[in-house]
């Protein structure tokens, strides 16, 4: 049987852009200050991501589609000034480490329909199709169906660990993407040195590209007859990030999703070790830990030391055991700390989100400390401060 002939891929500057504006059939980018991190990227994926033939397709295909993106998003922003004018207002930013609870929190506070939420598709192909009749029946959410099921049946466990919505909210970060200042690329592979380049970067220009794409899908969905007041926005990511949030939204709040990291650490490994068996056949499990360890002990303590700046009083702080065992109690009192009503359509709504959505539904996610290098002690001294924060001390109240 003849199968068909896997393309060559060069991670090359000028290979990507030109490729880009092939498919776009546009050239203005924008600014330039994405052009040295997706070098950096370029470079990681070339040099260290030890990517098998389908994985250098998947990756080249992410990084053209973020070019092409961005293309497509500057494009609308000239014809349609009017845009950038839009304001986001008072949005609800979900921080955290990733596995306490963030996904259904935000699920959850986006079944109100009186709240924006970006879903899958829409950060995925964040421009309407060029010609096509978007504001009535988009075209691209079809192919978000179509690109979760060939993405599931290529890694079937991944749907144990995340559930999976091509029309459900989901993490904005993807919209960083068309920056070149996010953690999706080590997210998928092995790409140290990127990884570390964006940890010890401000991530400014990254920031004001999310706040205009936010914009962008904003008007959109005006356009297409979907107003509403505020948005929902989350990502683990932004836990290490929470002077860029309010810099860029200063009316912002930002609840917090807690969790014991000696119980999320490991879950964290294994999706990372699942999305990295997706691209390479050279995925070692002791070096997905050390490397997610690194990183998230790092975002939570940078979390730490920018709310005891001046930012305290604009977290509201969610524990996972509550939010299991009373999800719309937690939501009762996240809506009275934003000073907003939590009406009985919002309720309802939730309500019918839950019911639809139980975890039970979904197969069991299997790890263990040991496949990644952990141990509980090793966790513990980690991440000491904020467990006794907000764990111990939280277990120990009366």
């Amino acid at each position: 049987m003849m199968t068909e002939a896997i393309p060559e891929i060069r991670f090359e500057e000028e290979i990507v852009l030109d490729e880009a504006r092939r498919r776009a059939g546009l050239d203005d980018f924008g600014d330039d200050l994405f052009l040295d991190p997706m070098r950096r990227l370029l470079d990681g994926l070339e040099s260290e991501a030890a990517l098998h033939a389908v994985g250098r397709v998947t990756m080249y295909e992410r990084i053209v589609g973020s070019l092409v993106g961005r293309l497509s998003a500057q494009d609308y922003f000239v014809r349609h000034p009017e845009i950038l004018e839009e304001r986001i207002e008072a949005p609800t930013v979900i921080v955290g480490l990733a596995r306490t609870g963030s996904t259904m929190m935000h699920r959850l506070l986006s079944a109100d329909p009186k709240v924006y939420a970006v879903r899958w598709w829409e950060c995925r192909a964040p421009s309407p199709y060029p010609g096509s009749d978007w504001r009535h029946e988009d075209p691209r959410i079809p192919d978000a169906h179509a690109e979760v099921k060939a993405i599931l049946e290529a890694a079937p466990e991944l749907a144990t660990i995340h559930p999976w919505d091509p029309e459900g909210p989901d993490e904005e970060i993807m919209l960083l993407e068309h920056a070149f200042l996010s953690g999706v690329p080590d997210a998928f592979c092995n790409v140290p040195n990127y990884r570390r380049f964006v940890i010890e970067s401000d991530l400014r220009d990254g920031y004001a590209h999310l706040k205009r794409m936010l914009q962008f899908l904003q008007w959109q969905k005006k356009e297409a007859g979907h107003p509403a007041e505020r948005w929902i926005l989350k990502a683990p990511f932004h836990v290490g990030r929470i002077p860029q949030i309010f810099e860029f939204f200063p009316d912002a709040m930002i609840v917090q999703t807690h969790r014991d990291p000696v119980e999320t650490s490991p879950s964290i490994a294994s999706l990372y070790c699942s999305t990295w068996r997706t691209n390479s056949d050279a995925v070692d499990p002791l070096v997905v830990g050390e490397q997610c360890l690194e990183l998230w002990s790092w975002g939570i303590a940078k979390c730490l030391t920018d709310r005891d700046s001046g930012f305290e009083d604009r977290f509201i702080d969610v524990l996972y055991e509550e939010t299991r065992k009373d999800p719309l109690g937690s939501i009762e009192m996240i809506y009275e700390r934003l000073g907003r009503p939590f009406t009985n359509e919002a309720r309802e709504a939730m309500k019918r989100w839950g019911d639809d959505n139980r975890r039970d539904k979904r197969a069991a996610h299997a790890y263990s400390l040991a496949e990644f290098g952990y141990t509980r002690e090793i966790i513990c001294e980690a991440f000491a401060a904020y467990r006794e924060r907000f764990i111990v001390g939280e277990a120990e109240s009366p």
